[in-house]
């Protein structure tokens, strides 16, 4: 029988990824098979640019995406966050990387 984890544990796994991952993406799906085109395409940026990444699957419990969502004040997934402080989706991650922002950022998180 698999054990049904509580908001406040869910909670405390999603801090626990912003807390040691410098860029944190929360998708549907993993990194190797991602099971939507957002998140898919954040793996692309994230990939193309070599960057590491901690990745987290919203998809295998309905109360991770809630308790994320509450948590980020961000409905939708993927969500990207950057030393712990949303970003942004899909769509804006795509226009940071166009813009060449998305570089920086990342430079400053990762050297933070």
């Amino acid at each position: 029988m698999s054990h049904e984890f509580t908001e406040d544990e869910i909670l405390d796994e999603i801090k626990h990824h912003l807390e040691e991952n410098a860029i944190m993406l929360f998708m549907k799906g993993t990194p190797r098979a991602p099971r939507c085109g957002f998140s898919a395409t954040v793996v692309e940026i994230f990939d193309s640019m070599g960057v590491q990444y901690g990745a987290m699957d919203v998809l295998p419990d309905p109360k991770i995406r809630e308790v994320l969502s509450r948590h980020s004040n961000w409905p939708t997934i993927p969500q990207v966050f950057l030393r712990g402080e949303l970003i942004g989706g899909g769509d804006i991650v795509k226009e940071l990387a166009a813009s060449g922002e998305l570089e920086t950022k990342i430079e400053a998180a990762l050297v933070g």
